[in-house]
Formats: structure tokens, sequence, C-alpha cells
């Protein structure tokens, strides 16, 4: 029999016994729709996460180190060193906050620190302070090595604190007091949060209102901790590393450094790389998709096993069929290719709707959970469509087997 032959016999089955064949597929509908949702789910969550860390910085690592021997000065050690660390380090900067409540103004507007969820955090950083933590100039520029080290009392705003101290005026060259103290401002940050979406849920709005956050700030040269915080000196440091390879060494040259100037008798000090907590996040994520991704499969098989059983039905119905094709010459080989086209056919025409399904409950999670357009990855579709056709294969193999396996005789007399 030929392969085309063998095709519209298969179709001709299927159409037939329409409403069979419909509910037939509908375990696969089901299963692949279930795979692609919740896989596409799990890929969302990924990004919001991915955005969070982006948000942060990349390629970074988080120095803690105090000393309480004054003739040590962190900060300026670890300044020195990471300029001699050139070709693995591109920056270093102090990430001090002012801890003291704060009140912002500028004309008629202050902003406060009383409340948590709006307020300003102000920070303590040197002229790498954007490049250490991925903020992009937008308007004016950044702080600069002069106004470190001549205490010159200027500011660089984050996107929400401009906008809400000045709404559409241009902020540069304005002096905004802190605590009465005068600032000027040179320069605005980019949002941190324009075009960012994470979703809708709790735990991602969670993550967003984070990245919001990160808006609300003011850059005031380290320096000026002499004015803030009873001057204590600041002990947290961002290390901008030139590439994601260059971490490891990075953090075991740091370690190996500050142990030769902090002794764990009179200070203390860590090193760690927020991408070491993201890698773990990944390899989390990774084992919920492939969680989530067995739970949808159950459906699958569920739905495999209705294809064996519509199939055995099927070779119970042409059984006559069968011996007569026997009969008159036709291999077992053909017979099983005929009855595994059929169940290839049942499956691809299931997994067809399943992946339409699959992308229209996609689209709905995604705009429910994520509060945007959600669309399963190309990898996920081939593979589910691959899926689809396999499992006709598979649980079809039984069948056509038992098929081409009856004796003309015993075939013939069937009724």
């Amino acid at each position: 029999m030929k392969l085309g032959q063998a095709v519209k016999m298969a179709a001709k089955s299927i159409f037939s016994n329409v409403g069979r064949s419909a509910l037939t597929m509908l375990g696969i509908i089901i299963g692949l729709a279930a795979v692609i949702i919740l896989v596409s789910y799990a890929q969302g969550q990924n990004a919001a996460l991915r955005a969070y860390y982006d948000s942060m910085g990349t390629n970074t690592v988080q120095v803690y180190a105090y000393s309480w021997n004054s003739s040590v000065d962190v900060s300026q050690a670890l300044y020195n060193y990471c300029q001699g660390l050139d070709d693995l380090v591109e920056g270093v900067t102090p990430n001090g906050q002012v801890y003291n409540d704060t009140t912002i103004s500028y004309g008629s507007k202050t902003l406060t620190s009383q409340d948590w969820e709006t307020r300003t955090t102000v920070y303590l950083g040197n002229d790498q302070y954007g490049l250490c933590n991925d903020f992009h100039i937008a308007r004016g520029r950044d702080l600069s090595f002069l106004d470190v080290e001549r205490l010159n009392q200027v500011c660089v705003l984050g996107a929400a604190t401009a906008e809400e101290l000045f709404s559409f005026a241009d902020p540069i060259d304005k002096t905004i007091t802190i605590n009465g103290l005068p600032f000027r401002v040179v320069g605005v940050y980019e949002s941190k949060s324009a075009g960012v979406n994470v979703g809708t849920n709790e735990e991602n709005q969670y993550l967003l209102d984070e990245i919001k956050r990160r808006d609300r700030m003011i850059l005031l040269p380290n320096t000026m901790t002499r004015y803030f915080n009873d001057n204590q000196s600041i002990e947290d440091y961002v290390v901008k590393v030139k590439s994601s390879d260059a971490i490891a060494e990075t953090v075991t040259s740091l370690n190996g450094f500050l142990s030769g100037i902090i002794s764990s008798d009179y200070g203390y000090f860590s090193v760690n790389s927020p991408q070491t907590y993201q890698n773990e996040q990944n390899e989390a994520d990774a084992m919920q998709q492939r969680f989530l991704g067995g739970i949808a499969a159950i459906s699958l098989l569920v739905g495999g096993i209705g294809i064996m059983n519509i199939m055995l039905v099927t070779v119970t119905e042409r059984t006559r069929e069968i011996g007569i094709r026997k009969a008159i010459g036709a291999e077992r080989r053909s017979i099983i290719v005929q009855f595994l086209i059929e169940a290839a056919m049942i499956c691809g025409i299931g997994g067809i709707f399943g992946i339409a399904v699959g992308y229209i409950g996609t689209l709905i999670v995604g705009k429910l959970s994520f509060g945007t357009i959600l669309i399963p990855s190309p990898g996920v579709t081939v593979g589910a469509a691959a899926i689809s056709v396999a499992l006709g294969i598979i649980f079809g193999l039984y069948p056509a087997i038992k098929a081409s396996g009856l004796q003309p005789v015993v075939a013939l007399r069937a009724d």
C-alpha cells in the first residue's frame, strides 16, 4: 500500500466517526494545552525575577566591611585595590544610605521618610555609583570625582523623585534641601521601572514595587556622610565586574585582600555576588518548570491511553477488512503503517487544537497574572507538536502490531 492511500484511509476512518474521534482527541488537547500554559506561566515568573535582578545591576559583587581599628580606612583601601584590578573590575562605589529621618524640600513640595511605601531613600556614593548600580543619566550629569573630593553639595535624583519634586519642570541646577542642607541638582537618572511589567499577582507586584522603589532615590557624594548618620563610616560597597566570568576570581581576590586588612578581632567583612543567588533561583525555576510540566504530562498520558483504547476498538471493528487485505497478500508492515498513520493523525489533529487552546490560555493567563501579553516560546510549541505525534506512534504501536498479527482465516470469520 502506498503512503498516500494509507493517509486517505486513515482520514476516512477518523472523519467517519467524528464524535468518537473528537472525544479521543480531547485528552490530547487538554494535555498539550496544560503543558503549554503551565510552562509559559513558569517562564513568565522567571522573566519577572530576571527583571528584578537586572534592575539591581548585572555582574556585581556586594561587599560588606567594617573595622573598629580607626587606622584602617576600609573605603579608601578598597577603592585603591579595585583600581589595581582593572583587568577584572570596572568600578567600585560606597553604597551607603542615610538612615536617619530625612525631610526633602523644594518650594512647596516636601518629601519625608516616614512612610515606607513612598519614602525617598538618600544614598551615599561616588562617581562610579551609576555604573556599579546600573543607573543611567537621563538629564544633566552624574557625580564627578571632584564632587566627592571637594564635598560639593550636589545630588542626582531618581526618576520618581524628580517627578514628585519638579513635575514637568527641568530640575537641573535647581536647589533642594535635605534636612535643611542645600544641594544643587546636577542630574536625573533614567527610570528603572519604565517598561518593566512583571505581573499583577502578589509576588510579582512586590518585585515591581521594589523596582519602583529604586526610582525614589537621591544620590549624594559619599563624603557627605559627615553631615548624616552621625558621621558613621559606610560599610556597604558595590563592585562592578567586567563580565560574569570574572565574578568568581574577583570574589576570591577581594576576600584575600580584605582578610589582610581586617582582622576578625576588630572587624568583619563578607563578599557575595547577586549572580550566585540568581543562579540558585534559576535552578529553582527550572525545577518548577519541570514539576509543572510533569503534572501536565499526566494529562497527556491519560490522552495517550485513550488513543490506545480507541485504536484497539478500531482494530476490532475492522477485523474483516484486515483479514481480506492479508488474504490478498498485504504485508504486516503495511498494516502496521496504516494504523500508526491513523493514530498519529488523531494525535496530530488533537495537537493542533491543543496548541491553539494553549496559546489562547497563555494569553489569558498572561493578562490576568502578569498584565501583559505572554506568548509561549517556539521551543515549547515545537516540543508540544512533536509530543502529540510521538504519542500517536507510541500508543498506536500495540494496536497496530495486534492488527498485523491477525490470521486471515480467523479475521475473515469475524462478525
